[in-house]
């Protein structure tokens, strides 16, 4: 099958509420599901909605352990929420991340250096990112990746400036006022910002490109969480600020 014969099944089985296609399972390459992926975001942009940025996925060693998956992942995000909004409980198996989202000030066409993605960044905010498992995950990483890394949506924290070093950040993070993890900014490839390195790098690979104004998820700091109605989660950035979210019943 060409690139739109994919691409066209995929949006037919997703208008059917069918995220990952049966048919396909075990058979795509991660190549073939990057460009159903973005042939699938122009078709949601096409019909009314707005790409505003990339999240870049599978960058923490305790991320890439729980799900078998070793290199990073690339998505698109098309809907933000502001710190403190609360879900209602109709999500598909959702979970959150804990991560720092960049906010480009410059466009930045790949491949970069890690300076210059630094000198590209405006402002960076605390984040959760909302996914889905919307089909089996681990078993189908290539039609995960289709259906757009588990992207849902992203929660956003008060703006700040970049830090000089993001590596030693910690985050605290707490479900119903209990701390369940905690880690630090060199989880995430070493660096956040070589997030942002990779996906401009890979991006390229495609004929596309970083673009002013567009937000970037550099990926989490610890592990996966799911969340239950009725949840309240509150993820703590040393330095940089508060991010909070929730679930009614």
């Amino acid at each position: 099958m060409t690139d739109e014969d994919l691409i066209a099944a995929f949006w037919e089985a997703r208008q059917r509420g069918e995220h990952f296609p049966a048919a396909f399972f075990g058979r795509l390459s991660i190549d073939q599901a990057y460009r159903i992926q973005l042939g699938l975001i122009a078709r949601r942009c096409a019909a009314g909605e707005r790409q505003i940025g990339w999240k870049v996925g599978l960058t923490a060693p305790a991320i890439q352990a729980q799900f078998g998956f070793h290199e990073p992942v690339f998505g698109c995000i098309l809907d933000r929420v502001p710190s403190g909004h609360v879900f209602a409980p109709d999500l598909i198996s959702p979970g959150f991340e804990n991560e720092l989202c960049m906010r480009l000030g410059c466009d930045l066409p790949g491949p970069v250096t890690l300076d210059q993605a630094a000198a590209a960044i405006d402002v960076i905010y605390p984040s959760l990112e909302i996914i889905e498992t919307r089909g089996p995950f681990t078993e189908q990483i290539a039609l995960a990746l289709a259906d757009n890394a588990q992207q849902k949506t992203v929660v956003l924290g008060a703006p700040v400036a970049l830090p000089a070093t993001l590596e030693a950040i910690e985050v605290r993070v707490s479900i119903n006022g209990q701390t369940v993890a905690t880690g630090t900014g060199d989880a995430v490839l070493g660096n956040p910002l070589n997030s942002v390195v990779w996906l401009a790098g890979k991006l390229a690979a495609y004929g596309r490109s970083l673009k002013a104004g567009e937000i970037i998820m550099t990926g989490s700091f610890t592990r996966q969480f799911p969340i239950a109605p009725g949840d309240r989660i509150r993820s703590d950035f040393t330095g940089v600020g508060v991010v909070e979210t929730g679930m009614t019943r």
